[in-house]
């Protein structure tokens, strides 16, 4: 802690290294990830996306990396984008400077508005939004690029593209050479 009992974002980001090492990490025998690799090393992030310190951290962080890029909105993919957009929405609104959240379905409902993108109330897009696209865990990028699309056919403009793990697989790569700019919170190094 530092003498203002305001922990740094060093502080921070150790100790959701520590929760998401407790609650989110696993190591040992290969798993399929949605990306159809398999690897050693999993994250089931859902554990600490819903774990109310978990959550916090994960808010604060992102709204630390964000806050200055001008941002209007941040959401992503169902379903791990939803509590990690809320957690953002959250600690923006505590701090004054609000980012409001949306979510892109994988595919539309075929009642209600059938919309794609949702969170925004009637009357409200996201054109002429400036928008960050954000997932939990990042393999190729695929996921994430599904989101970058929709947003971009509904009139958004993406920021950029946040995760807050990047397993190292090739989704930087991925993201260039889409034209995306891509960061992340923490990466697969963290918790070798």
């Amino acid at each position: 802690m530092t003498t203002s009992g305001n922990p740094t974002a060093a502080e921070n980001k150790s100790r959701l290294i520590e929760i998401i090492t407790t609650r989110s990490f696993q190591t040992g025998k290969d798993m399929k990830l949605a990306s159809g690799r398999t690897s050693s090393l999993y994250f089931n992030m859902k554990p600490t996306m819903l774990d109310p310190e978990g959550s916090f951290l994960i808010g604060t962080l992102v709204v630390d990396h964000v806050m200055d890029k001008g941002v209007d909105m941040i959401g992503g993919l169902e379903m791990g984008a939803v509590p990690l957009a809320t957690a953002v929405a959250t600690v923006s609104h505590m701090r004054g400077q609000p980012i409001g959240a949306f979510f892109v379905r994988k595919q539309a409902k075929e009642h209600g508005t059938q919309s794609l993108i949702e969170g925004l109330p009637d009357g409200e897009t996201i054109a002429g939004k400036a928008v960050v696209v954000i997932e939990d865990v990042t393999t190729t990028g695929g996921s994430a690029l599904k989101a970058v699309e929709q947003i971009k056919n509904a009139g958004g403009t993406v920021v950029t593209v946040l995760t807050i793990v990047d397993r190292l697989e090739g989704a930087v790569a991925a993201f260039a050479d889409a034209g995306v700019p891509f960061s992340a919170l923490l990466t697969a190094d963290d918790f070798r």
